[in-house]
């Protein structure tokens, strides 16, 4: 902590703090709450952030903040004199003395005029002159919402004693705890869970424990629990029920922690993502073999459910990627959509018609201790069909009432999304685009339904689906040998989503081969993980794994046609369980590798999920 004399010598301490650390510049008249200054100068997810009265930069914005603190020396000069603390106000050493782990905090003060070439900014403070120059430059500066919290630097004894009073009415503590509970989520997590998971996080932070620890954790529980429902007892489901609602309040803990804490980070954010997606999909495998002990195989129902739950995340994913930047992007369901948000318990209703994970695992955690896991995948199924009919219809009504212009960034997200491998690649290549304003989506629905029609239909190990797999092939190429602009071409990644792993399931599930149907399930599970992972560099904005990732493991018509030909071969072998069972190694082993090189050495910036439910 270091004190300047004025913006000179602020510019001279600054140069001196190395260029990798975070500083921050703190007006010593400051008074507000210590959250406040938290909020304002510790959050890892941007680069420049500010409060009135403070101010802090990241190393990647350190050259323009020294930029524009030497130009606001040369306005205001250098010699410009520091203002004293008021007495009783809460000033930057006090509040300054919590700067987070391998940070270096340099506070600068300095009372001084407006430049003349300038306009006034809206926080006349040295650090506020110097975010609103940062602005100018074109350095994006965060200014955290503060609600009831007070940040102010008085420029009188009245204005301060209306900071003094402000800062004692409201427990920052108290607004500390709010608003580590996510802003938007199910009624089950709102109401039965956030009420007391909130402390547990407050918990955890005294006492140093981290986000990603507790994600860890929550990991390890929902894994224990799936040990217990494999047992295939009545007490191993019962103790799984608990535990996988164990596991869910410290998903929802870490989370918690990491808005108490500002303790976001771009591992935290994959973690959190995928392990997730882990944790479920390991429970219905738990299930499946607990079943499977008790004389009932429900290894068809348990790929059936990650399948649909699966294809719903992805066409939420591809929806949101699709719109969240596109142009003129109105829509009268849209509008009434907000309307009725704004009717109390349409919210509600609406959360919990898509079964968000919370109601969802708190639906599998009782039905396993109370039924059978047979129940449990029907009760999913039921459901999941039910939300998944309910969003989509949504989405495409606003699809379609919507004037709309894609981005080119959509679009790439969109191919991005597809997962189309070389052979996809190749068609697209050389293929005239498809025009017309639903041909896309068209193509490619055709291409699922022929493949899907096909392994569900033709004798199983036919020749005709290996064809048909190569029909599928040419109009996966076909759908993406234009840029998805389309106000359907959303529906692209999911409808291939769904020709792949359906075609998986039902060839397994049909081959009448011991164990093909578990293999399957291992298939579709690394499959999976690639095309979350996917989703999760795009929305990180880093990009789509590499080229050489997806040509490499084939891309989703690839997978789909080589299935089929090892169903065609392996007809009434072992073989055929084998070779799923190698393919599934093979992808998780490549995807694996190349996922937890490219998140441990990850620059994309620290994030923290706060809008999906899923």
């Amino acid at each position: 902590m270091l004190t300047a004399a004025d913006a000179g010598d602020a510019a001279a301490l600054l140069a001196a703090v190395p260029a990798g650390r975070r500083v921050a510049l703190v007006d010593p008249r400051f008074v507000g709450h210590l959250h406040a200054l938290r909020l304002g100068l510790t959050d890892p997810r941007f680069p420049a952030a500010t409060v009135p009265g403070a101010l802090t930069a990241q190393a990647e914005a350190r050259p323009a903040l020294v930029r524009a603190l030497q130009r606001t020396t040369a306005a205001v000069g250098a010699g410009a004199p520091t203002a004293v603390p008021e007495a009783g106000a809460e000033t930057a050493p006090q509040t300054g003395a919590e700067p987070t782990a391998g940070q270096t905090t340099g506070q600068a003060t300095g009372q001084t005029a407006a430049p003349a070439a300038d306009p006034a900014p809206e926080d006349p403070t040295l650090p506020g002159r110097i975010a609103a120059a940062l602005e100018a430059e074109g350095t994006p500066v965060h200014r955290p919402a503060l609600g009831s919290l007070v940040a102010a630097v008085p420029a009188d004894a009245e204005q301060e004693a209306a900071a003094v009073a402000g800062l004692t009415s409201v427990d920052d503590e108290a607004v500390r705890l709010r608003s580590a509970v996510k802003a938007h989520d199910g009624f089950f997590t709102t109401f039965c869970i956030s009420p007391y998971s909130r402390y547990i996080a407050r918990w955890c932070a005294r006492r140093g424990l981290t986000p990603n620890q507790v994600t860890s954790a929550s990991l390890v529980t929902a894994l224990v629990a799936a040990g217990a429902a494999a047992t295939g007892t009545r007490g191993g489901y019962v103790a799984a029920g608990i535990l996988l609602l164990v596991s869910f309040v410290l998903d929802c803990t870490d989370g918690q922690l990491a808005r108490y804490s500002l303790q976001y980070s771009t591992m935290g954010a994959w973690l959190d993502a995928t392990f997730d997606r882990a944790k479920e999909y390991a429970f219905y495998a738990g299930l499946a073999i607990g079943a499977v002990r008790g004389g009932d195989d429900v290894w068809t129902l348990a790929l059936g459910a990650m399948v649909l739950q699966a294809c719903r995340h992805v066409v939420d994913f591809s929806f949101n990627e699709a719109n969240h930047d596109a142009v003129a992007n109105t829509s009268p369901t849209a509008a009434l959509s907000n309307k009725l948000d704004s009717v109390g318990w349409t919210v509600w209703a609406r959360r919990m018609i898509v079964l968000p994970i919370g109601e969802r695992w708190a639906m599998i955690a009782v039905l396993t201790a109370l039924t059978t896991p047979r129940i449990v995948f029907y009760a999913l199924l039921v459901g999941c069909s039910l939300a998944a009919c309910y969003t989509t219809a949504g989405r495409l009504l606003r699809s379609l009432t919507r004037k709309a212009r894609r981005t080119d960034r959509a679009a790439q997200a969109l191919a991005d999304l597809a997962d189309s491998g070389p052979l996809a690649q190749a068609v697209a290549a050389v293929a005239p685009g498809l025009r017309g304003a639903f041909t896309v989506p068209a193509a490619a629905l055709l291409g699922a339904l022929v493949m899907i029609g096909s392994a569900l239909f033709l004798p199983y190990g036919s020749w005709l689906t290996v064809a048909a797999a190569g029909v599928y092939v040419l109009l996966s190429g076909l759908a993406v040998a234009r840029p998805l602009k389309g106000a359907l071409d959303w529906l692209v990644p999911p409808v291939f989503r769904a020709a792949e792993y359906v075609t998986i399931l039902v060839l397994a599930a049909r081959s009448d081969v011991p164990h093909a149907v578990p293999a399957a399930f291992g298939l579709v599970s690394a499959v999976a993980y690639h095309h979350y992972d996917t989703v999760y560099r795009i929305r990180g904005g880093t990009g789509a794994p590499p080229g050489w990732l997806v040509r490499t493991i084939g891309g989703h018509e690839g997978r789909t046609a080589l299935v089929a030909v090892l169903a065609a071969v392996l007809t009434h072998a072992s073989g055929f369980t084998t070779a799923l069972t190698a393919l599934a190694v093979a992808v998780a082993l490549v995807v694996l590798v190349e996922s937890i090189r490219f998140w441990v050495s990850s620059s994309a910036p620290a994030v923290h999920d706060e809008g999906e439910l899923a």
